[in-house]
């Protein structure tokens, strides 16, 4: 038994360090927040659908899901403010759980009998987190009550982990590429000021500062608009 015991581990551990190569291969915060749902069907034993999902300022946002299903439940934690993967978040629990979705639940008295209806039969949810910042709740579905046991809950809290890890990677890159491209309408936008309005630099900069707090938009927006036109902005 302990020797079967140790080649599922030994298994997982594999599938484990497949899915962190993958996570990091993806070339954009929705590519890695798709993976993540989709690995959390292989490697967690019994779940059959997965999301993502983050609150903010009491709003539900549902940032990947398996399928419709998923997309419902999301919904429902909205509409109700309640479930566990809204309290993940929300109180900063590392895990939440319905077992049997059959039973009444005293927490969970309303969204329970909803996701019952959408064929559910228990859920888990965890926190993604990292050291820096708290990002959302991975929500992890059976058909099947009381299929969740102690190793699916590990399986879940590992796989959590890493994926936040992965997503917060994945989003630090896309920020810095957004900020390079930003840095690089700046300069061509200040260029032109410079070339066909004989501004120097700092002063080109000042009327690009200007321009976006007078209209109230972003510098990068004011820094296109004449890239495009090669105007000099009102």
């Amino acid at each position: 038994m302990a020797h079967e015991s140790g080649e599922v581990w030994q298994e997982f551990s594999v599938a484990l360090a497949d899915m962190a190569r993958d996570l990091l291969a993806q070339d954009s915060v929705q590519a890695t927040l798709d993976r993540i749902v989709e690995h959390a069907t292989v490697l967690i034993n019994g779940c059959d659908e997965a999301g993502i999902l983050t609150v903010r300022r009491g709003e539900v946002s549902a940032l990947a899901a398996t399928s419709d299903v998923v997309r419902m439940a999301d919904r429902i934690q909205q509409d109700l403010r309640e479930g566990p993967c809204f309290d993940a978040v929300t109180d900063r629990q590392q895990l939440y759980a319905i077992e049997d979705l059959r039973r009444p639940h005293e927490r969970w008295s309303s969204f329970a009998p909803e996701l019952r209806k959408l064929g559910m039969g228990s859920m888990m949810g965890f926190l993604l987190f990292t050291a820096e910042d708290e990002l959302g709740a991975l929500n992890v579905y059976s058909r099947v009550p009381r299929t969740f046991d102690e190793s699916a809950q590990t399986a879940g809290w590992i796989l959590a982990s890493h994926a936040a890890v992965a997503f917060s990677a994945a989003r630090t890159h896309q920020q810095l590429g957004h900020a390079l491209e930003t840095r690089h309408e700046i300069g061509e936008a200040m260029g032109i000021l410079m070339e066909r309005h004989g501004l120097s630099e700092d002063d080109a900069f000042k009327v690009l500062k200007k321009a976006s707090q007078d209209h109230n938009i972003k510098l990068r927006e004011i820094a296109r608009r004449i890239c495009e036109t090669g105007e000099r902005p009102a």
